[in-house]
């Protein structure tokens, strides 16, 4: 199985969701629940249905919340400048402009960037697996499936 390589923030925010859901969580949906009952025939029961939906989707988030944290390994921050797991990193296709770049978020899928315009990517993905450990103002290239493309790092920071 491999490790789950996630920035402390990331770890310390699925550790409190975790514990949120399996406490004040749990006990809304039971709520929930035995409202929905009150209301009688659970065969035509909306509330019901929705409430036991909820509930399964929540066990299921608690489960891969489980499955995350019990293999996971905290990674330093990369220094300024450089890419690495956690930083968030500006790119630009070669032949485009500086301001057509692009940011990423480079790591776990559950790493959450501040800022809504950062996309989260995988470091094993051509592209991920070519930044990292790249440095601001070098060039990279990848294999894309129509062909190899070439990337410049403008700049590389830590996540947090």
């Amino acid at each position: 199985m491999a490790k789950h390589l996630l920035s402390r923030a990331a770890h310390d925010r699925l550790r409190a969701e975790h514990e949120d859901l399996t406490t004040r969580g749990r006990i809304e949906v039971a709520q929930k629940i035995e409202v929905a009952r009150a209301h009688g025939d659970l065969k035509e029961n909306g509330d019901y249905h929705a409430a036991k939906d909820e509930q399964g989707h929540m066990e299921g988030r608690i489960r891969l919340i489980e499955s995350i944290l019990s293999d996971a390994e905290i990674v330093p921050p990369s220094p300024p400048g450089t890419v690495g797991l956690g930083s968030v990193v500006a790119i630009v296709y070669e032949g485009d402009d500086d301001d057509a770049a692009e940011h990423y978020l480079i790591g776990h899928v559950e790493e959450r960037p501040a800022a809504d315009h950062v996309s989260v990517m995988s470091p094993t993905s051509p592209l991920g697996a070519a930044l990292m450990g790249a440095t601001t103002g070098q060039t990279v290239s990848y294999q894309a499936p129509r062909g190899t493309l070439k990337v410049r790092v403008l700049s590389a920071d830590a996540a947090i």
